[in-house]
């Protein structure tokens, strides 16, 4: 069949969870269906069409430049069967190709735009016009993949006139021959780690979404031993970069072996840090899935995330990893988890093994590529 995939992030421009899962995605749909990526960016090349805005937006609200694109990318949608959209930033160039060319859309919902009221720092009005564009393609939409159980409760209760049938659960996958412990020890050294002393590790980008403010006032108090490593960029405002900037100067005044990274590093980089890692810490107050969360699992290391959203499919509380409720006193319950399993080094190691083994058995991505044909199949019989 032949498949239209549209994305704002594919590579080498991945920056979050959503990225991740349409890069690997792609690869196992390479050999099932006859597929051309739409992304953001220039050229084409390998089945793989860019798109970047109109530049007589340029200094625009975000929003309407992402629209732009969304007509960029509906327009070379000609002679596909299906599309299959991801984040709102390709949501409405699926819906466009469904009614331009009768051709029916599937949408992965990775977050949802009503339980993130805090991107209008982001995007000012234009959250509004992000949050016409999902509800628009959503509720149109001949099928919905929600990467969680979690998620898919999510997306029914925001968007009620949805029928329950048409939104079904796919997991987020991992590679776990890609995602595997690492052993060498260069990247440590370079960044300047203690490899004596254990540490925790963050990987994520600066967002209200990711709780990354909770997480540095809660290593405040962890185990004055341990150093922490905080792989944080991609701030959404300058409001948010500057909060970020202050909590980290206050963390580095009270304790040292902080260390903050703020550029995207190597996948294979960011590997090793993770094996290496006593424990990953994930806070997040909103998450669908967290794919991060995998990767750090497949790479044999336990996590302490917090309870919220799709991460309690992937992180089984005890067993790979602690969980955390967030609440009025989500930082010191935080610190609490962190603290145990620093003080613990052998159940962190066999919860690390545990993750490793529940993501090769659970979360390969080519069971999740097989579901999702299934489902474009499902849906091309409907007509």
């Amino acid at each position: 069949m032949r498949v239209g995939l549209l994305t704002r992030e594919y590579p080498p421009d991945v920056y979050g969870g959503a990225g991740v899962h349409v890069e690997f995605l792609a690869r196992e749909l390479r050999s099932l269906t006859d597929l051309d990526v739409h992304c953001w960016g220039e050229g084409a090349a390998g089945g793989v069409v860019r798109h970047r805005p109109w530049p007589a937006l340029d200094g625009a609200n975000d929003a309407l430049r992402t629209f732009s694109v969304d007509l960029s990318v509906a327009a070379a949608l000609k002679g596909r069967e299906l599309v299959h959209s991801h984040t709102w930033y390709a949501n409405l160039a699926g819906h466009l190709g469904k009614l331009l060319y009768g051709i029916p859309h599937v949408m992965t919902a990775h977050s949802l735009e009503p339980l993130r009221p805090w991107k209008a720092e982001q995007l000012g009005g234009g959250y509004a016009l992000s949050s016409w564009a999902e509800r628009t393609a959503i509720e149109a939409a001949d099928a919905v993949i929600a990467v969680s159980g979690a998620m898919r409760e999510d997306i029914l209760g925001s968007y009620p006139t949805l029928h329950p049938d048409r939104v079904r659960v796919v997991h987020n996958g991992i590679d776990t021959t890609l995602y595997q412990p690492d052993q060498g020890t260069d990247v440590l050294d370079r960044i300047g780690l203690d490899t004596g002393r254990p540490y925790v590790l963050f990987v994520g980008r600066i967002t209200r979404q990711k709780g990354v403010p909770h997480l540095l006032r809660a290593v405040r108090d962890i185990d004055p031993a341990a150093q922490v490593v905080l792989c944080a960029g991609a701030p959404d405002t300058p409001e948010i970069d500057q909060e970020f900037r202050a909590l980290f100067q206050e963390l580095s005044a009270v304790r040292e072996g902080v260390h903050w990274i703020p550029r995207m590093l190597p996948r294979t980089e960011v590997i090793q840090l993770l094996t290496h890692a006593t424990v990953f810490v994930c806070p997040s107050v909103y998450e669908p899935l967290g794919i991060v969360n995998l990767e750090a699992m497949a790479s044999g290391t336990a996590v302490v995330a917090s309870r919220v959203g799709g991460i309690p499919e992937v992180v089984e509380d005890g067993v790979t990893g602690l969980l955390v409720p967030t609440g009025d006193d989500f930082e010191a319950r935080l610190t609490r988890a962190l603290d145990s399993l620093l003080a613990d080094p052998e159940t962190a190691a066999r919860l690390g093994a545990a993750g490793r083994e529940r993501a090769v058995r659970e979360f390969g991505w080519d069971a999740v590529a097989r579901r999702t044909v299934n489902l474009y199949e499902e849906v091309l019989k409907q007509g």
